[in-house]
């Protein structure tokens, strides 16, 4: 059996008040199909000399994009679960959504559940613009917006980190990539910040001091660019290496926006437990609704 992913755009943006954006981007440079045939996956991942990869190949593994299981499919589950009305737009779509001042008027919330890592200059520009203008954002993975890339026809050209152009995301996400070790460390989430966030914690049964879950691969933390205001709601301290901890954050802005960023790249892998479920479910009332 093989598979084919479709992303159902809405025939209009704002059918629903929350849009779901799915890492497209992230799945073309993960995306190790052998097209020319040289026995090598091309992808940036494999040579550093290759720049670009091709958006038109198929998907190994029968079809479904790396890592789709962890970073995506485990929250589409749980908003079909929970009974959740959303929009579904890619990274195409986003970009083709014109103006943020388009997109705050469609939406009150646009969550990025997967590893939204390789965006375009005019998404980077459509979201900020719609967080300037008080739109909710949640970003439930780590290493988001991290490098700057552009379409050339059918490829995705990978250009340079955005924080070296003078953009560093943690301006806008709240935290930003720490580091990676590929999983081999791994640990619990701690409760710091229960006191600065009730809302997110009520009925989970976690207070400051409370472990949940396991978390890591990749993480991010907060930097000097980090907006103002910037909430530590839970660590994971010296995960990989001394000073280099995962951080969950969540800020608002004088316009009202809020924005959550869970800190860890395998957040929502961890939806069957009652205590991250809750967690997420006062999220979501949180902040889909202006």
């Amino acid at each position: 059996v093989g598979y084919a992913p479709f992303i159902l755009r809405p025939r209009r943006l704002g059918e629903h008040r929350v849009a779901v954006v799915l890492a497209t981007n992230t799945w073309a440079a993960y995306n190790f199909h052998d097209a020319d045939g040289d026995g090598w996956g091309d992808s940036w991942y494999v040579a550093d000399e290759i720049h670009s990869v091709d958006t038109t190949r198929p998907y190994l593994d029968f079809g479904v994009p790396f890592r789709f299981r962890d970073w995506d499919l485990a929250f589409v589950a749980w908003l079909n679960r929970t009974g959740k009305r959303v929009d579904f737009l890619s990274d195409d779509d986003l970009e083709a959504a014109g103006t943020g001042d388009r997109l705050r008027g469609a939406y009150d919330l646009l969550v990025f559940p997967g590893h939204e890592e390789y965006v375009t200059e005019r998404m980077y520009d459509v979201v900020r613009r719609y967080r300037d203008l008080g739109g909710n954002l949640a970003f439930l993975a780590a290493n988001n917006f991290f490098w700057k890339v552009r379409r050339d026809g059918r490829l995705l050209v990978k250009e340079r980190l955005w924080r070296n152009l003078g953009r560093p995301e943690s301006a806008l996400v709240g935290v930003q990539y720490v580091g990676s070790d590929q999983g081999q460390r791994q640990g619990p989430f701690v409760v710091t910040g229960a006191e600065h966030a009730p809302w997110l914690f009520a009925g989970t049964g976690l207070a400051n001091g409370s472990s949940f879950g396991r978390y890591g691969i990749e993480i991010d933390a907060r930097t000097s660019a980090s907006p103002a205001g910037v909430e530590v709601l839970a660590r994971i301290d010296d995960l990989m290496g001394p000073g280099r901890s995962a951080e969950m954050t969540y800020y608002e802005t004088p316009a009202g926006a809020r924005v959550f960023a869970a800190g860890a790249i395998n957040f929502v892998a961890s939806l069957d437990q009652p205590e991250v479920a809750r967690l997420l479910e006062n999220l979501w009332a949180r902040v889909a609704l202006s």
